[in-house]
């Protein structure tokens, strides 16, 4: 089963993107004034960012840095490479 499936947070952080993306819709369609649009814009890009980076350390933790190496051995290997990932969707 995926590292993802069923995960509370997850859950909640889309649903929080999700509203997001309907209250700029609604921005749109009313004609509010763009430096609103441009406001809302980028925090839901803000939070899409937050949750890509989020799925990617998952992914790190759960499939990739399975090692035999100790616990903060791999928390400072995803640190490492989280700062790197974070530093182009940021």
């Amino acid at each position: 089963m995926s590292h993802v499936a069923n995960d509370r947070k997850l859950l909640g952080r889309i649903r929080r993107i999700k509203g997001q993306i309907e209250s700029l819709e609604r921005a749109v369609s009313q004609g509010e004034d763009c430096y609103k649009v441009l406001q809302q814009t980028a925090a839901a890009r803000g939070a899409l960012n937050g949750l890509m980076a989020e799925l990617i350390e998952g992914h790190l933790r759960s499939h990739t840095l399975q090692t035999k190496s100790s616990k903060p051995d791999v928390d400072r290997e995803v640190q490492e490479v989280m700062t790197v990932i974070r530093s182009y969707i940021g």
